[in-house]
């Protein structure tokens, strides 16, 4: 089946094997690598669908999760193997009390896989910050592995027109990204920062941002991130590694300073204030998750208050967001261009993701070897 294929409704239901491929994390810890190896399909509950999945993106989360250097407990005290929350694919079973999901619609795996939906968060569409959040990859295997549980109520569809290698990454790192810049409140017009730009989450966050209307700015480095940045809209690439001060810079294209500054670089939290300059009512938006007691923000509460100025987190986006996100893919207004590799190469690109060498995104199609 291709990236893009779904299953005709008038076809025989599909076939379900016992087995399927996974990149299942060996090691856990500092040292770990990404090993395919065969696992059982799990069963699903008779509210659940089955996906089988054609790809999964690969995010920096999933190396935080293998890592375990985030202050969480590790995947292991939960028996996961499987990390991975990017995953797009087809549904091929469903519960016996599913009532609307079909086999052969298309749909993916979230970073969360399911919300208690009674709390105060899930009934004010603040659901991705219930307290009884099952996280994916996590709590239970993620998207490395190719057949997935996920409950009717809160599984994704992917809309026709965009194909499986850009949904998957839509699921977390476009959906993020977008929910981050909507929550921003910031104007077409406005100018808005993005160090780390050029990566997976980045290189997303400014085309939706351009989308918007907004002019986006990208500090980053390397050629090959700059020509991605620029092709897809970006004002101006900064590249720290040859500008002798990237925050001065900012200030002068900007006139004063960003309106808001989108971190999805961990690295870039000590400075993200500074790019703000004098600009009141200017926010830094924090998107990426930096390891436990790393790159933390001395905060001046002076400027915070004599210039208007804030800091706000956003985690991943809800059903509402992903839908949003998904539709400007299907216009067009969404264009990642991802690495697609098989599954012969999982580890190695899990590998270069931890080790910083990925311009945009990698995706890994479970239909490639």
């Amino acid at each position: 089946m291709s990236a893009t294929e779904t299953i005709s409704a008038t076809e025989t239901t599909p076939i379900i094997p016992k087995t399927c491929k996974a990149g299942v994390v060996v090691n856990p810890g500092p040292d770990f690598r990404v090993e395919v190896q065969d696992v059982p399909v799990p069963e699903i509950g008779p509210e659940d669908v089955l996906i089988k999945l054609n790809v999964t993106g690969l995010c920096m989360s999933d190396v935080h999760f293998m890592l375990g250097d985030w202050d969480l407990p590790p995947m292991s005290q939960f028996g996961v193997q499987c990390a991975g929350h990017e995953g797009a694919g087809v549904i091929v079973k469903v519960g016996e009390r599913v009532k609307n999901l079909k086999i052969g619609q298309r749909a993916g795996l979230k970073p969360i896989q399911d919300v208690c939906h009674t709390c105060e968060y899930c009934k004010t569409g603040k659901e991705t910050y219930c307290l009884g959040c099952v996280m994916t990859g996590l709590h239970i295997d993620g998207s490395y592995k190719q057949y997935i549980v996920s409950p009717e109520r809160y599984t994704s569809l992917i809309p026709e027109g965009v194909p499986d290698e850009i949904a998957g990454p839509i699921m977390c790192s476009g959906s993020t990204a977008y929910t981050s810049i909507k929550e921003s409140g910031l104007r077409p017009g406005q100018w808005a920062v993005f160090p780390g730009g050029g990566g997976g989450v980045g290189m997303q966050a400014v085309q939706l941002a351009i989308a918007m209307g907004l002019r986006a700015i990208v500090v980053d480095t390397g050629s090959e991130r700059r020509d991605a940045c620029l092709k897809f809209g970006a004002d101006e690439f900064i590249d720290f590694k040859e500008v002798e001060n990237p925050v001065n810079k900012v200030l002068e294209v900007t006139g004063g300073g960003a309106h808001a500054v989108f971190v999805t670089a961990v690295q870039s939290y000590p400075i993200a204030q500074s790019y703000l300059g004098h600009r009141a009512g200017a926010q830094v938006m924090c998107i990426g998750l930096p390891p436990a007691g790393k790159y933390n923000m001395e905060v001046n509460p002076s400027t915070l208050a004599f210039r208007n100025q804030s800091i706000k987190g956003t985690l991943v986006a809800g059903m509402a967001d992903v839908d949003e996100t998904m539709d400007f893919a299907r216009r067009g207004k969404l264009r990642l261009e991802p690495t697609v590799v098989g599954l012969s190469k999982f580890n190695e690109s899990v590998q270069k993701l931890k080790n910083g060498q990925v311009a945009g995104r990698i995706v890994v199609d479970f239909n490639k070897e």
